[in-house]
């Protein structure tokens, strides 16, 4: 799993690519971690789903762990670019009603 970032004005933007299972989420959680740390004046994270070609139950607690970090922050978390299946699952899981999906810039 990788993890690129980029600061455009009041967003953060997080690209996550590859799969989000057990064995992937450890190392990208501390990254995630790290730049919110970093870019705490932001007011929203944008998490790009684009390149996640697989996630399971786990991906789902990686977001959740980082909206709550982001919450603590005053910071809103929105996420783009699911793949179909991701989608389905963040929908099914009601993970929309605390990040919701986007289209674009917000």
């Amino acid at each position: 799993m990788k993890i690129q970032s980029c600061r455009q004005g009041e967003s953060l933007y997080i690209y996550l690519d590859g799969e989000m299972d057990e064995h992937s989420v450890a190392a990208i959680r501390r990254e995630a971690d790290r730049l919110i740390d970093e870019n705490a004046g932001a007011s929203r994270a944008v998490f790009d789903l684009a390149g996640v070609r697989f996630m399971d139950s786990t991906g789902i607690g990686f977001l959740i762990g980082r909206y709550k970090k982001l919450r603590r922050y005053g910071m809103g978390m929105y996420l783009e670019n699911p793949n179909a299946g991701a989608d389905k699952i963040l929908e099914l899981s009601g993970v929309y009603s605390l990040m919701p999906k986007i289209q674009g810039d917000i």
